[in-house]
């Protein structure tokens, strides 16, 4: 069987991203950066090329994907539970403010801890829906496919700890994505004999702004 692939994609720059303040679940738009840096990733992104498009419904995710399928003709399927991190009281507050109101429980948070910023959702609560709808459109999605998910930082990183199979403590090994960056995850396809070694997805990029490069085993 030909496995599918899994393209988490982080939406481009906004205002709130040039200012490092925190967005959670607030709905802001993509900058003049942000717009080019989208339609910039998309003609990348078309020479997989994708076979499905699903999106956070928050317009900075939505715009980025809406600048894929403009090129592939594809359309998008929005979706709010591929939303960020909602964050409650830190919505809106700057890195400096939040270091100077909320030091230790930002610590905590940044290291991996199953906390609430802001009284909001702990990572594992936002790597669950994202899961959910990941599987979702997954299960029609023909072997040797790719789904595109157009979606947030924060999110992005619990699914991709969460479908490698990661203990939650370990997601903050997962490196910050760059607007418009996005990670590949490959389907780990059984054997014929229907065995499978291993977790059900493996990643093959991570913050990357270019295409996956074949590449051989590393005892090849």
């Amino acid at each position: 069987m030909t496995p599918r692939r899994i393209v988490l994609w982080r939406h481009g720059r906004t205002e709130w991203n040039a200012e490092q303040r925190f967005q959670g679940q607030s709905d802001v738009p993509l900058d003049d950066v942000g717009r080019r840096q989208a339609a910039q990733a998309a003609l990348l992104l078309a020479e997989l090329p994708p076979d499905r498009i699903i999106s956070s419904d928050l317009s900075r995710a939505r715009s980025t994907a809406e600048a894929l399928a403009t090129v592939t003709g594809l359309v998008v399927a929005g979706d709010e539970r591929l939303r960020e991190t909602f964050a409650g009281t830190w919505q809106g507050l700057t890195r400096t403010e939040l270091e100077e109101r909320h030091g230790e429980e930002l610590a905590d948070w940044s290291a991996g801890s199953n906390v609430r910023p802001g009284g909001g959702e702990t990572r594992v609560e936002v790597a669950d829906r994202m899961v959910a709808a990941i599987s979702e459109a997954l299960r029609t999605l023909p072997a040797g496919q790719t789904l595109v998910v157009a979606t947030h930082g924060g999110a992005a990183r619990a699914a991709t700890g969460a479908l490698l199979g990661l203990p939650h403590e370990h997601w903050a090994a997962l490196g910050v994505l760059s607007n418009c960056a996005w990670s590949v995850l490959v389907e780990n396809v059984p054997r014929p004999d229907g065995i499978r070694h291993g977790p059900p997805w493996r990643l093959q990029e991570y913050n990357a702004g270019s295409l996956p490069a074949v590449a051989l085993a590393d005892d090849r």
